[in-house]
């Protein structure tokens, strides 16, 4: 818990709440609220404990749910909004990888060409440019050329 962080002693959580202390510390014994201890095991109650009990408060008076159903219904919630996070984090860092990924075939897919004056051209694969008849353009993967299609002049990429 960090030091900065509110926390409240027992007595104020329950204000906070509209509890008595004794409901707090049953909650705490049930395992339904379960708040930091310092080093001399006092209780400390953050503002998120606080509106935990308020919460177990309501679907108490509210809903008419006995203590287990609350306990259980905290822990659903507490899985359900560790699920989302992961789920959360888990769409960014797709989405990271997509790009990554998108990155990757953009690099992959495009080759350069050096013509016969020596100007270097970034090319996609499939595209068509304009060489004199002939010519072979090195691409940059060992084993690879584009070939010149004579006849007007345009070649085509393609891998072998």
């Amino acid at each position: 818990m960090s030091d900065h962080q509110t926390t409240y002693v027992i007595s104020v959580a329950a204000e906070l709440a509209g509890m008595h202390p004794q409901t707090l510390r049953q909650y705490d014994r049930l395992g339904i609220v379960i708040p930091a201890r310092t080093q001399g095991r006092g209780r400390r109650y953050t503002p998120r404990d606080v509106e935990r009990l308020r919460e177990v408060q309501r679907l108490s008076k509210d809903e008419g749910v006995n203590l287990e159903g609350i306990r259980q219904i905290l822990e659903l919630k507490a899985r359900l909004d560790e699920a989302t996070s992961t789920m959360d984090r888990m769409r960014a860092e797709l989405q990271q990888l997509r790009e990554q990924a998108e990155r990757e075939h953009a690099r992959r897919t495009r080759v350069f060409a050096a013509s016969a004056d020596g100007d270097v051209h970034t090319l996609r694969w499939g595209s068509r440019v304009k060489a004199q008849g002939g010519e072979l353009v090195h691409i940059p993967r060992p084993g690879s050329m584009v070939r010149v299609n004579s006849n007007d002049g345009a070649m085509v990429l393609f891998r072998r």
